[in-house]
């Protein structure tokens, strides 16, 4: 079983251009807030009845979508499982007041494809296949790789 080290040294070789590094600092984190929109877009009406909360804040799929993804990245470390906690929260809440204001499916439809559109020019500029072509996996981990490299790689 990889460790979340060799996954995230493995995600790292196709980004080593500093311009494809710093369009993947901004779009990574701006498709995983437009994920999170999507999904908690969905109607959460069944939820709200099953729960009995009728928050949709807490009661909603993206709630539900971050058990499985949390014990993903819990297994690999329990360190980046917390700051992936800690964002996705922020992206619940941050997508949350979008909503209370904006149709919440458009925004985040469109923020997904312009930081899609970033990310394929990043690597064309890198001159390397986007990683998750080879494993679907990888694009659970360039959060983590982002943050790793904020919170846990020595600054020069």
């Amino acid at each position: 079983m990889k460790t979340m080290q060799d996954w995230l040294d493995a995600y790292a070789v196709s980004h080593q251009n500093k311009t494809n590094k710093a369009i993947h600092f901004v779009c990574v984190p701006l498709i995983v807030f437009s994920v999170v929109g999507l999904i908690m877009s969905i109607p959460n009406g069944i939820l709200k009845e099953l729960s009995g909360i009728n928050s949709d804040l807490i009661a909603n799929w993206a709630m539900v979508t971050l058990i499985p993804i949390m014990f993903f990245y819990l297994r690999l470390s329990v360190k980046m499982g917390i700051l992936i906690f800690a964002f996705l929260l922020a992206c619940i809440f941050g997508n949350a007041q979008i909503a209370a204001s904006f149709s919440l499916w458009q925004i985040s439809l469109g923020i997904f494809v312009v930081a899609w559109i970033g990310q394929f020019y990043g690597h064309k500029l890198e001159g390397e296949k986007p990683s998750f072509f080879d494993d679907l996996k990888f694009l659970l981990i360039g959060p983590a790789w982002i943050l790793d490299d904020i919170f846990f790689k020595k600054q020069a």
